[in-house]
């Protein structure tokens, strides 16, 4: 069977999409699981950090199911949305700069932010309110939320924030972000059972009250160079705990993310790049 593909990525975070609504071919879950596998593998594959999957919706203008590159089904990806929003205006023949999302975490909606000179576009992502209730996250705390908690792992102790922007995250302060080792500290976090459906973990150091530095370790994915959920969450945290102003830009390994957050009841708001890298067809 041969399928029609595009790649995709948001500041090095790349993903694969299969557009549904084109081929006409449908999947089930399980066999979705096992094209990731296969799709995202960076030497028998294409290559990618994650699979999109596009679909007509019912009650949106699309629907965004996700894959990470182990197989698992994620909730949701900021850098994947913005692509999505990328990918629609360039495909589609409405043009469409605004979008309703349909996406396993509710409703996402990008906007499309045309720029002249050909500098690249830029999508500003509406990404909800932040969650901090931890059987909402989840996670097994038993505070009301879970600001600077310690959790030990066969690695070592670590002081965590947790906060879910459609998916979990374990925020963590570091002195060093570029002297951890990631793989070693996130797979320790990642697949603790204080976490019973894994998380994402960004380590990260305040550098002004405008910016922060980030390195992000993704739950079935690993390291990658750039995760918008991820940025989303380093931003809440610093932003509730009154570390930094309400508008934060995320240097993370791949590029700058703009994240805005009012610190009370607002949704939080992702402002980024995302590019089309080119075109295929894969033989499954």
């Amino acid at each position: 069977m041969l399928i029609e593909f595009s790649k995709m990525h948001g500041l090095g975070n790349d993903f694969v999409f299969i557009d549904s609504r084109e081929t006409g071919i449908h999947f089930s879950d399980t066999e979705l699981q096992d094209l990731s596998i296969s799709i995202c593998d960076r030497h028998h594959g294409i290559g990618a950090d994650g699979l999109v999957v596009i679909k007509r919706s019912d009650s949106c203008d699309i629907k965004f199911i996700i894959y990470n590159s182990d197989g698992s089904r994620a909730r949701m990806c900021g850098n994947a949305i913005r692509c999505l929003s990328w990918y629609i205006y360039e495909k589609d023949t409405d043009k469409k700069t605004a979008l309703r999302v349909e996406t396993d975490s509710g409703i996402v909606c990008p906007v499309l932010i045309p720029r002249e000179n050909n500098k690249k576009h830029m999508i500003r992502v509406d990404m909800g309110k932040p969650v901090f209730a931890p059987d909402k996250i989840p996670c097994l705390s038993k505070s009301p939320k879970v600001i600077d908690e310690v959790l030990n792992t066969e690695v070592e102790e670590f002081r965590i924030n947790a906060v879910s922007m459609g998916n979990p995250h374990a925020v963590i302060f570091v002195e060093d972000v570029n002297g951890i080792d990631i793989e070693k500290k996130g797979k320790s976090i990642e697949n603790h059972p204080f976490f019973p459906q894994r998380t994402n973990i960004e380590f990260i150091k305040i550098i002004s009250e405008n910016e922060v530095l980030m390195r992000v370790w993704e739950r079935g994915a690993g390291e990658t160079l750039a995760c918008g959920t991820g940025a989303c969450a380093a931003a809440v945290v610093c932003i509730d705990s009154n570390l930094t102003a309400n508008r934060v830009s995320v240097r993370l390994s791949g590029g700058l993310l703009d994240i805005e957050w009012d610190g009370k009841d607002g949704n939080v708001y992702m402002t980024g790049p995302a590019t089309h890298v080119f075109d295929g067809v894969i033989k499954i």
